[in-house]
C-alpha cells in the first residue's frame, strides 16, 4: 500500500565563500601560509607586496572613460561586466590586509635541518651487510616497505604474501617470506619488524647479554605476557617460584625496552614540527597586551596586469569573442583575488577579537600564572560576548596557539566547564584536574587508589565529585586504572 505524506524540512546552506573563509580561521600559522603560496600560484590575479611599491595608484584616471556601450553586439554572454569596477583605484584599494596589532615576527627565521636519510632508507641499507639473491632482496625490501613508523609489521604473512603477488608481481611462499623476515628481525633498531608487542620485547630480550633476570623477563614474556600487561604480580611470582626482589628485577629489564623502537630513530621520516604561536600574550605595564602573529597579516594586492587588460579591453573598438572569452576569465580571477582578500582581513578581524576576548575572561590567569585563578568558560561565553557563531569561536580554539609569559598554549586549554565546591562557589574543571593528577602522583605506588576513594580524597579538599567522573577525568589525563599503576 502506497503512503503520501508532506515532509517539511528547514535546513541553512552555507555559500562556498562562508565555507572557504571557515577553512581559512580554522588555519594555524604555518597552515595559512602555505594556503596563501596556493593561492597565489592558483591565481596570477592576486599578488603580494605593497602596490605603491609597483606604480601610482592614480596612474588611470578612471572618471575620463566613457561608460561602457552594453550593447547586444558587446555583451559578453548574457552576464553584464562593469569594467569600471576593475578599474577605479576608489573602488579597488590596494588590499593590504596589514594590521597595526601583529607582532614583529616579519623576519623570516629558518631552521637549518641536518640532511639523513630515512628510517627505511636506513632499513634497506643495512640489508647490504647480508648475503641475499635477487628475490630475497625484493622480498626483504617489500617487508621493510611495510614497516610503521613506529617499528611494526601489522599484517599477516598470508596477507603479505598476496600483496606481493597482485603489487609486485613477485611470487613466493609464506616459509619464505619467514624466513626474510627472521633476517629483517637482525636489523637495527632491536625489535624493528615485530608484528605485535609481545614479538618486539621478546626480540630485543634475545639480544641482550644472558643473566638471571633476562633469561626470567624473557619466560614471563614468552609464556605469561597476559598476566604481565595485567600486572597479576602475585600470579607470576606463584607461577614461576620467585621472590618480590627477583619479579622486580625482571620488571625492570623489560621496562628497559622500547617498545617502539621505529619511534627512537633520529632519521626518522616523520618530522615534528615547531610550534608557530598565532598569538602572543605579555604583560606591559601591569596590563595584559595581545598581539596577532605577524605571518598572518600578509599585504597583497589586486595585479596591475589584470587591471590593465581590462583596460584595454574597454578602449578596444573591435571586440571578438576570444576577447570576450579571456574578460570573462579576467573578471573571474579578479573577482576571487578580491574575495581572497577580503577573507583574509576576515580571518584577521575573528582571530584578534576572539583571542582578546578570551584573554579578558582569562584576565586573573594570565597576569600571574596560577591555574586555579582559570575561570570556567566554555564556547558560548565568549561567542555570546563578540557576536560570533560557536563553530567559529570553536575553530579558533582548537586549531591555535597562545604565547603567554608562562608558555605556549593550546587556545582551547582556556576552556573548561564548571563544577561548584562544597561551599557552592563555580571551580574550573582544569583546577578539579590538576588536584586529581596531584592525588595520583602522590599516591602510594604499591598500592595505589581506585577510583572510588581517589572520590572520597577529592570530597574531602572541597570536591564532591562521583566516582564515574573521576574515572572521565583520569582518562581524560591519561592516567591508566589503579591496578595498572601497581609497582613492587
Amino acid at each position: 500500500m502506497l503512503k503520501q505524506f508532506l515532509n517539511l524540512k528547514i535546513s541553512q546552506k552555507l555559500s562556498p565563500q562562508q565555507i572557504q573563509l571557515m577553512k581559512l580561521i580554522q588555519l594555524p600559522t604555518q597552515a595559512f601560509e602555505q594556503r596563501l603560496l596556493e593561492e597565489m600560484n592558483e591565481n596570477p590575479a592576486l599578488e603580494s607586496g605593497k602596490e605603491e611599491d609597483l606604480y601610482e595608484k592614480d596612474e588611470y584616471d578612471t572618471e575620463d572613460y566613457d561608460d561602457y556601450d552594453d550593447s547586444e553586439a558587446d555583451r559578453i554572454e548574457s552576464e553584464d561586466i562593469n569594467i569600471d569596477e576593475y578599474l577605479n583605484s576608489d573602488d579597488t584599494p590596494d588590499y593590504k590586509t596589514q594590521a597595526n596589532n601583529y607582532s614583529d615576527d616579519d623576519e623570516t627565521k629558518e631552521t637549518p635541518f641536518a640532511a639523513a636519510i630515512s628510517f627505511h632508507q636506513d632499513l634497506i641499507n643495512q640489508l647490504n651487510t647480508f648475503m641475499l639473491n635477487d628475490e630475497e632482496r625484493d622480498i626483504a625490501e617489500f617487508l621493510v616497505g611495510s614497516i610503521d613508523d613506529m617499528g611494526y609489521i601489522r599484517r599477516s604473512i598470508p596477507d603479505l604474501v598476496d600483496d606481493m603477488a597482485f603489487t609486485q608481481g613477485l611470487y613466493t611462499t609464506e616459509k619464505q617470506v619467514e624466513t626474510i623476515l627472521h633476517i629483517i628481525h637482525e636489523l637495527e633498531p632491536t625489535g624493528v619488524g615485530a608484528r605485535d608487542l609481545q614479538e618486539c620485547l621478546l626480540l630485543q630480550l634475545k639480544h641482550k647479554t644472558p643473566t638471571e633476570s633476562v633469561e626470567l623477563a624473557t619466560s614471563i614474556i614468552e609464556n605469561q605476557f597476559d598476566s604481565f600487561v595485567k600486572k597479576h604480580y602475585d600470579k607470576l611470582i606463584q607461577k614461576f617460584s620467585i621472590s618480590n626482589e627477583q619479579l622486580r628485577n625482571a620488571i625492570h629489564e623489560i621496562e628497559r625496552l622500547n617498545p617502539k623502537p621505529g619511534g627512537s630513530f633520529s632519521g626518522n621520516n616523520k618530522i615534528t614540527e615547531n610550534i608557530v604561536p598565532d598569538f602572543t600574550i605579555r604583560i606591559v605595564e601591569g596590563d595584559l597586551e595581545l598581539t596577532l602573529n605577524g605571518r598572518n597579516a600578509p599585504s597583497l594586492h589586486v595585479s596591475k596586469d589584470y587591471q590593465e587588460m581590462m583596460q584595454t579591453y574597454k578602449e578596444s573598438k573591435d571586440k571578438s569573442n576570444s576577447q570576450k572569452d579571456a574578460v570573462q576569465f579576467i573578471k573571474q580571477k579578479l573577482d576571487s583575488a578580491k574575495w581572497f582578500i577580503d577573507a583574509i582581513k576576515q580571518r584577521q578581524d575573528t582571530l584578534f577579537v576572539t583571542m582578546n576576548a578570551i584573554m579578558h575572561y582569562q584576565r586573573e590567569y594570565l597576569l600571574d600564572g596560577d591555574e586555579t585563578r582559570l575561570k570556567p568558560m566554555i564556547l558560548k561565553d565568549i561567542a555570546d560576548r563578540i557576536g560570533l557563531d560557536i563553530s567559529t569561536v570553536s575553530r579558533v580554539a582548537n586549531s591555535k596557539y597562545v604565547e603567554t609569559p608562562y608558555g605556549t598554549k593550546l587556545v582551547k586549554d582556556f576552556f573548561s566547564e564548571a563544577m561548584k565546591n562544597d561551599q557552592g562557589e563555580e571551580v574550573s574543571t582544569i583546577e578539579i584536574k590538576r588536584i586529581l593528577q596531584n592525588t595520583i602522583e602522590e599516591e602510594d605506588k604499591k598500592n595505589p587508589l581506585p577510583d572510588d576513594l581517589l572520590a572520597e580524597i577529592l570530597k574531602e579538599k572541597g570536591y564532591p565529585i562521583a566516582r564515574r567522573t573521576i574515572a572521565k577525568y583520569r582518562e581524560q589525563l591519561e592516567i591508566p586504572v589503579a591496578r595498572m599503576r601497581k609497582k613492587l
